[in-house]
């Protein structure tokens, strides 16, 4: 059995087709054929029916599939250790986050990290809560933004790096947008404009209009910061959004203004998979952001 079999086997899981395989792994479509069925033969089972044109795993081949995935992440991560035993400052770091950090936080702390580790390269993955949850758990992503920090997760462990506060955005023209501060509850009789559900900031939102005494009625979702504050900047509702998301500016911009009450803040953590060593460059970057957040930096996880 062959390291290029295994390969090709789970390129042609995923595309479920022969021809898309090859293409990506630029190799003819008869070679990539060819390694299936010595891989077949070689195991004595079928790995793959067909279906109409698409080719599906089997059951064994569903079972091959997840065992061969594993080691070819594992045989991953040894290549990348040697690589970086030789020289840790050229490694490769796998981060994920949600898309309210890419405006600002991401940008921030990758540019300050690379004036020390100019040829180490980063490799980005934004994603919902869960999903980030899962690319580290199933080692996608080595490191990973979330809010908010998940207190108490058994595959996960990390720190809360940042607390912020939301704030409200409102249309330009609002009664409410020159003043300093508000009450969460002077807005209840607005149209809100929330994430979708499954976004980690509308349960939030959700949450803390419910502490000020109301419902907040929807008028539209959303599923990206630049969204949800262009639709309030034209008039079509209010929201919370983090300062952060706010950083960007554009010809049109709403109005942000403080709540005093009740506060609505979210915490942003960095998390890793708990009890597993992270590759030491990104080791390196974790103690990083930790000390850039102004935390002391912990024990390394083992």
């Amino acid at each position: 059995m062959e390291l290029r079999q295994l390969q090709y086997f789970v390129k042609v899981a995923k595309k479920e087709h022969v021809t898309q395989a090859a293409e990506e792994l630029h190799v003819a479509q008869s070679a990539v054929s060819r390694q299936i069925h010595q891989l077949e033969q070689e195991l004595g089972v079928d790995l793959f029916m067909q279906k109409g044109r698409n080719l599906h795993l089997t059951a064994v081949g569903q079972l091959f599939c997840s065992r061969v995935e594993t080691i070819l992440k594992d045989l991953d991560r040894a290549v990348n250790e040697v690589h970086e035993f030789i020289d840790p400052e050229q490694g490769e770091i796998r981060l994920g986050f949600p898309h309210s950090l890419g405006v600002h936080v991401i940008p921030s702390v990758v540019a300050e990290f690379r004036k020390l580790y100019p040829n180490v390269k980063f490799r980005f993955k934004q994603g919902m809560y869960p999903t980030l949850i899962r690319d580290v758990v199933s080692a996608e992503v080595d490191l990973a933004f979330i809010s908010p920090f998940p207190e108490n997760h058994n595959q996960v462990a990390g720190n809360v790096v940042l607390t912020e506060d939301l704030v409200a955005i409102l249309p330009p023209g609002h009664p409410l947008a020159n003043e300093q501060s508000i009450k969460l509850n002077q807005l209840k009789d607005d149209k809100f404009i929330l994430f979708s559900k499954g976004y980690s900031l509308r349960p939030i939102v959700w949450h803390a209009c419910l502490e000020a005494g109301f419902t907040p009625k929807i008028a539209f979702e959303g599923e990206e910061t630049d969204t949800i504050r262009g639709l309030v900047a034209a008039g079509m509702g209010v929201s919370l959004l983090p300062e952060v998301a706010l950083f960007q500016s554009f010809t049109l911009q709403p109005a942000r203004v403080r709540i005093s009450t009740p506060k609505v803040t979210r915490t942003i953590g960095l998390i890793h998979r708990a009890d597993d060593k992270l590759p030491l460059v990104a080791q390196s970057f974790r103690i990083f952001l930790l000390e850039y957040f102004g935390l002391q930096p912990d024990t390394p996880p083992s």
